[in-house]
């Protein structure tokens, strides 16, 4: 028996696909306040000393610059892929399957090692301190929650290869299906290969990821929309038109 490509918005999916739809607005805006964060504030801080101060001097700024955007943006990046995976899942069943294992995984990972609280606690510990020696333990203590953070840790950055690779999936499917244009398709693959690929790259060239990842943050903001669109498509049950 043949399946369609895409299982058709019944009612009681109409609501989902306009939720994914309204997910990938809301991450476009999270990746270009992203972008406006890190060149108007700074991004992470390189110490724990440095943390503390900028939390001190300014709450707010400290946790954006410790990319607290990140950690609520993951889990609306999973919904938007367990979106697609319905939208996909009967012409490839597999791909969606692996896709939304490997999103899950990689995205609890990441967002278990976030270290925002952690270092806003530990800020003001260390401005009530009273003696160097108090001082020094809270800013050891703080270097050693960065050194296993969200971009740090282990299971984090297996957790960030995991979700690129889940991303890398899903837009092979979407080419494979038809139902998704196949600029859609493709972009989708460039982009999440170069995520996916700056952090592999990290690990061993640092310099060499920080490029990486300047060539594919861009990119999300073409590829969101376009998927963005085409869910709103399913929502109000349009025509799927052939994909070129």
């Amino acid at each position: 028996m043949d399946f369609p490509a895409v299982i058709p918005p019944q009612d009681h999916w109409i609501l989902l696909y306009r939720w994914g739809a309204w997910a990938a607005v809301f991450l476009l805006i999270y990746s270009v306040i992203t972008v406006l964060i890190v060149v108007s504030i700074g991004a992470a801080p390189a110490t724990a000393q440095e943390c503390f101060q900028i939390i001190q001097n300014n709450l707010w700024i400290g946790i954006l610059r410790l990319d607290v955007l990140t950690v609520l943006a993951m889990p609306i990046f999973l919904f938007l892929y367990g979106v697609l995976c319905r939208a996909l899942y009967r012409s490839n069943e597999a791909l969606c399957v692996v896709s939304a294992a490997c999103a899950f995984v990689g995205v609890t990972l990441v967002v278990s090692n976030a270290s925002v609280l952690s270092m806003v606690q530990l800020s003001k510990q260390y401005a009530e301190a009273t003696t160097e020696v108090r001082r020094a333990i809270l800013l050891a203590a703080g270097e050693s929650v960065m050194s296993i953070d969200m971009w740090h840790a282990t299971s984090a950055v297996l957790g960030g290869i995991l979700v690129q690779f889940a991303g890398v999936l899903i837009c092979v499917a979407m080419v494979r299906a038809g139902v998704f244009s196949r600029l859609t398709g493709y972009l989708g693959i460039v982009t999440h290969g170069l995520d996916l690929a700056h952090i592999l790259a990290s690990l061993f060239l640092p310099v060499a990821g920080v490029v990486l990842m300047a060539l594919a943050g861009p990119l999300y903001l073409f590829w969101l929309p376009l998927v963005g669109r085409k869910l709103y498509q399913l929502s109000c049950k349009a025509p799927i038109p052939e994909a070129n």
